[in-house]
């Protein structure tokens, strides 16, 4: 029987190749440029890292049916690979959590984050996924931390404006940046006098 964790869980939300590829309808501007921050933040976090991945379902129900007549090219079985991780994300081959919601929160991320009831979310698109996967597990009482430098959104100021309303959570959620979290990391694990 394993310990129970007593590290936060790093959640890496959808670095695919649906918002990487530029002939993908939902490519996301500095999709690349994260990268080196991500690569960082996993390896700190080692095993207790997660990639999420958004895909789309078998069937549309509800408002989906719009949204998927509307966003219908992701749909087409030739863009199936769309859904991989993008490099070099799926060369780590990291757990992952599979979704077809904008929110990545469920009891996988609950039970795999533990007793230290925390999440640190980076990734894309932080005005999509990033937030819709914050706000439900810090209503079911998590505590989150967006890394703002490890995220990017459609657009510079709609990553601003969902940064803007993560504050407005505070202190269930908190935006940190890459340096303040691996810091977090070091003190964490540095040995205590005694």
């Amino acid at each position: 029987m394993s310990a129970e964790p007593s590290r936060p869980l790093l959640v890496v939300v959808d670095m695919q190749r649906i918002f990487r590829d530029a002939d993908s309808p939902w490519s996301t501007p500095g999709f690349d440029e994260l990268a080196a921050p991500i690569t960082r933040l996993a390896d700190a976090f080692g095993d207790r890292a997660v990639f999420t991945r958004f895909l789309v379902p078998e069937r549309f129900e509800g408002s989906w049916v719009p949204y998927y007549e509307i966003w219908s090219e992701v749909t087409k079985p030739e863009h199936r690979d769309w859904m991989d991780l993008a490099e070099p994300y799926a060369s780590m081959r990291p757990r992952t959590v599979d979704k077809t919601t904008f929110s990545k929160w469920g009891p996988e991320l609950e039970t795999m984050a533990g007793s230290p009831r925390t999440l640190v979310l980076c990734g894309v698109a932080t005005d999509c996924c990033v937030i819709s996967t914050a706000i439900p597990a810090a209503d079911a009482g998590m505590f989150v931390r967006i890394v703002a430098d490890a995220c990017r959104g459609v657009d510079g100021q709609a990553h601003e404006r969902a940064l803007g309303l993560a504050r407005g959570f505070a202190p269930q959620i908190e935006v940190t940046t890459v340096e303040e979290e691996l810091h977090r990391l070091g003190e964490a694990e540095a040995p205590r006098a005694g």
